[in-house]
C-alpha cells in the first residue's frame, strides 16, 4: 500500500471574506445559465433517452426548471444490472490502489469545482450558501476516508496459525448493487454511498432521488471523469413507486443502500428479506432512515451554550437533516429561561429567504407536499402546545416553499409534535423535572438517530453516554454536524442499520469475508 498522508477533513469556505463571496456569485451566474438542459439515463455507458421527464425546479422559485432528467423504466433497470454484472467481472479483479484511486481523483475534481456544485445545490434546493459549500466538503470527505479505508481493508489480517497450515483472510465484493440515496444531501451522500461499494470493487445502480436529480447527474458525471469504468455505475433516475421495488427484488441484486424514509426503508427491509427465484444469497441493507433527535438541558447546564446549540440545530437547512433538533427536553428550574433564549436567538440569527441571495438562513422547504406536510403538523401544534414564536415570510417570496421557524414551548410529552418526525422547521419544547424523567422522554421513541446532553453535572454525562438510545451523542455541543472520520454517522431502534458512515468499518457492508487454510505436507 503506497502511503497517503493521514485524512484531514476539508477546511470550508469563508463567505464573509470579499473575494470568495464574489466568486460564489459568478459561479451562481454561470450555473443560472445552464438552467433548465435536459439529463439522460446512462446504462454502461451508453447515454439514452426514455421519453419521459422527471422536472427538477427551485423550491424558492418553483417556476424556474433546474433541469429535466429522463426517467428510466423497469427495463432499463433490467439492462443497468445487466451492466453491473458485466463490469463486475474485471472491477472486482481491479486492485485496491486502482480502485481508490478514482475515488481519491473524484476527491480532487470536487475541490475545484466547489462553488460551481454548491451552486446547483443553492438552485435545486435552496441551501444557504455555507450548507451548500459544507455539503461539498463533505463529499471530499467521504472520497477521502473510504479511498484508505479500501487500501487498509486490502492488507493482511493477523490470525492465529497452526504449525502445519498457512493462513489467510481477504475481504471481497460482494456484487451488483442498488444505491438510493436521498434528496437533503444529494451531492454528499450519494457520493458517500455510491463510492463506498465501488471503492471495494462491486458495482452499483445508482437511481438519485426524483427532487434532486440534476445534481445527482453531475456527480455521476464526476465519477466518469474520475475513472470509474463503463456499468461500473449506472446512472437510473426514476420513481420510486415504478422502478423501486424492482432494484430491491431482483434477483441478481447482491444488496441495497437506501437513506430516506422510516416507512420506505422498513418496505425495503421487508422485501429485500424475500430470497426471489433463482436468488443464491440473503441480501444486505444499509439503511438509514432519520430521526426524532432531542437536546437534554439539564439545570447544571451552560444556557447560553445550549442555547446556541438548539437554535444552529433546528434551523440549519430548514430542519431538513435527519440529525436536526425536532424536540428540547428542559429542567424546569432553567426551562423559562432556555425558552426565551430559544426565542430571542431565533429573531436574531434567522433570515428567511432565498439561498441565491447569499444574506438567507432559512430557505425553502424541498417541494409542495413537503410543505403541506410540515404546515399540517404546525396546526395539530397550535393544539399541542403553546406557540412562543413564529417568524415571517418577507414579501415577495409568496410562491415559493417557504415555512418560516415555529417553535411551541409546553409541549406534552406524547404530543404527535414531540413524537413525530417533522423534517422541516418546527421545535417543541417540553418541561421536566428531572434529569431521569429527560432521559426517558429522550428514550421513548422508535428513532434513535442523534442527540445532545447540555451539563456540567459529570455524573449525568456518564449516565447518558451509557444510557442514551441514539447511535450518534454529543455531550455541550449541537446535535448535527457530524464530520467524517470524526463521528461516524448512523442510528439505531428504527433510524436504521447502525451502519455507520464515516466510520472504521462502513466498508464492511459490501464485503464478504474468505478464510483460507493450507496444509502444509
Amino acid at each position: 500500500m503506497s502511503m497517503r498522508a493521514p485524512f484531514t477533513t476539508e477546511p470550508s469556505i469563508d463567505f464573509s471574506q470579499p473575494a470568495n463571496r464574489t466568486a460564489m456569485l459568478a459561479a451562481l451566474k454561470d450555473v443560472e445559465s445552464q438552467l433548465g438542459q435536459r439529463y439522460p439515463i446512462v446504462i454502461g455507458g451508453e447515454r439514452r433517452e426514455s421519453g419521459q421527464w422527471i422536472r427538477s425546479v427551485n423550491p424558492g422559485k418553483p417556476d424556474q426548471l433546474v433541469g429535466e432528467v429522463a426517467k428510466a423504466s423497469a427495463s432499463d433497470i433490467e439492462d443497468a444490472i445487466a451492466a453491473g454484472e458485466a463490469a463486475f467481472a474485471s472491477w472486482r479483479k481491479m486492485s485496491a490502489e486502482g480502485r481508490a484511486s478514482v475515488l481519491f481523483r473524484m476527491a480532487g475534481l470536487l475541490r475545484q469545482r466547489k462553488l460551481t456544485l454548491s451552486a446547483w445545490l443553492v438552485y435545486e434546493l435552496d441551501k444557504a450558501w455555507d450548507e451548500a459549500e459544507g455539503e461539498v466538503a463533505e463529499a471530499i470527505d467521504f472520497l477521502e476516508w473510504y479511498g484508505r479505508q479500501a487500501l487498509k481493508l486490502d492488507q493482511p489480517v493477523e490470525l492465529a496459525h497452526l504449525p502445519n497450515e498457512i493462513t489467510d483472510y481477504r475481504y471481497l465484493p460482494l456484487g451488483v448493487g442498488s444505491v438510493i440515496p436521498p434528496w437533503n444531501f444529494p451531492c454528499a451522500i450519494l457520493t458517500g454511498m455510491t463510492m463506498a461499494p465501488v471503492a471495494v470493487g462491486n458495482t452499483v445502480i445508482l437511481k438519485p432521488a426524483s427532487n434532486t436529480p440534476v445534481i445527482g447527474y453531475k456527480m455521476f458525471e464526476i465519477m466518469e471523469e474520475a475513472g470509474a469504468p463503463a456499468g461500473v455505475i449506472n446512472f437510473v433516475p426514476g420513481d420510486g413507486g415504478e422502478i423501486g421495488d424492482l432494484m430491491v427484488e431482483h434477483a441478481k441484486i447482491r444488496f441495497i443502500a437506501f437513506t430516506g424514509s422510516k416507512p420506505v426503508g422498513v418496505r425495503i427491509f421487508e422485501r429485500a428479506a424475500k430470497v426471489q427465484p433463482g436468488q443464491r444469497w440473503l441480501k444486505r441493507v444499509t439503511a438509514e432512515l432519520g430521526g426524532k433527535d432531542a437536546i437534554i438541558v439539564d439545570k447544571s447546564a451552560d444556557v447560553a451554550a445550549a442555547v446556541e446549540g438548539i437554535v444552529t440545530s433546528a434551523w440549519g437547512f430548514q430542519g431538513q437533516k435527519c440529525s436536526a433538533c425536532s424536540r428540547v427536553l428542559v429542567h424546569a428550574d432553567v426551562y423559562d429561561e432556555v425558552v426565551a433564549g430559544v426565542v430571542e436567538r431565533t429573531r436574531a440569527l434567522v433570515t428567511v429567504g432565498p439561498g441565491v441571495s447569499g444574506e438567507a438562513t432559512v430557505g425553502a422547504v424541498v417541494d409542495a407536499n413537503q410543505y403541506e406536510s410540515i404546515r399540517n403538523y404546525i396546526e395539530i401544534g397550535s393544539s399541542e402546545g403553546r406557540l412562543v414564536y413564529q417568524g415571517e415570510i418577507p414579501a415577495g417570496l409568496e410562491g415559493g416553499y417557504y415555512i418560516p421557524p415555529t417553535i411551541y414551548a409546553d409541549v406534552p410529552r406524547t404530543a404527535r409534535i414531540a413524537c413525530e418526525e417533522i423534517f422541516g422547521p418546527v421545535l417543541a419544547i417540553v418541561k421536566v423535572e428531572s434529569f431521569d424523567e429527560a432521559l426517558d422522554v429522550f428514550n421513548d421513541s422508535e428513532y434513535g438517530l442523534t442527540g445532545s446532553v447540555y451539563a456540567n453535572d459529570r455524573a449525568l454525562l456518564e449516565r447518558a453516554r451509557d444510557e442514551a438510545e441514539v447511535g450518534n451523542l454529543y455531550f455541550n455541543r449541537k446535535c448535527t454536524g457530524a464530520m467524517v472520520g470524526i463521528h461516524p454517522f448512523a442510528g439505531i431502534k428504527l433510524s436504521g442499520t447502525n451502519s455507520k458512515a464515516g466510520g472504521p468499518d462502513y466498508l464492511h457492508n459490501y464485503v464478504y469475508a474468505k478464510a483460507i487454510g493450507e496444509r502444509v505436507q
